[in-house]
């Protein structure tokens, strides 16, 4: 009886240790890695900005579909779910609106999807209003923006390199884009999606979970 206990005992706590070597060195979850512009394709980078070694978002000056007007200290020390779309736009945008739903209300505090209007001269602050509640949205998690559109695409192609390096954000110049982009509450690039992907959204889902550990 005495030999039995001494075995069970001795099993157990080889479990354990078993168990807690594999939690600790195994089941961590792996560290996001921070994008500057040398590790993104260079078709999405401004050739000044490629040798840029520290490269965090820049500041803006944009609407909210709540008629606020925001920049960058609006959200200072949050993280950041980023995206472009338009509100008549058939194909890619409302599968990346819904995609982006599917997440958004187990979103913690401290993270806030913005989506960034491409045709904001028809994308007022009425229109995107309605289309925020249309989708049922979240002023406080998600904020659909407006604004000038050379300083909507500038943030497009030189901050969040989520777009081809090309147009001056004139008239004829248009964005049309999938990619969804992770931002930690440092203003580092942390991640890409294809914002069309479930899976990829579920990714950033649990890449967002890592960053919150960060902090």
């Amino acid at each position: 009886m005495g030999n039995r206990l001494t075995i069970s005992l001795f099993a157990g706590i080889t479990l354990v240790a078993i168990l807690t070597t594999y939690f600790v060195f195994f089941k961590q979850e792996p560290t996001l890695p921070i994008y500057q512009p040398i590790d993104i394709n260079p078709a999405l980078v401004d050739s000044n900005l490629i040798k840029v070694t520290d490269h965090t978002i820049s500041d803006f000056n944009l609407v909210n579909h709540l008629g606020d007007s925001v920049s960058l200290k609006d959200l200072d020390g949050q993280i950041l779910v980023v995206d472009f779309f338009f509100t008549r736009c058939a194909t890619l945008c409302p599968i990346m609106t819904g995609n982006l739903k599917l997440i958004e209300n187990s979103l913690p505090e401290g993270v806030k999807i913005l989506s960034h209007s491409v045709t904001p001269q028809a994308d007022s602050v009425s229109v995107l209003k309605n289309y925020a509640e249309k989708h049922s949205v979240d002023g406080s998690k998600w904020w659909f923006l407006t604004g000038e559109k050379k300083e909507v695409y500038r943030l497009a192609r030189k901050s969040y390199f989520s777009c081809l390096d090309e147009g001056d954000g004139g008239y004829q110049d248009f964005v049309h884009t999938e990619n969804v982009v992770l931002v930690d509450a440092k203003g580092r690039l942390r991640g890409f999606y294809d914002g069309t992907s479930e899976w990829d959204i579920s990714q950033l889902y649990r890449d967002i979970q890592n960053l919150l550990q960060e902090k």
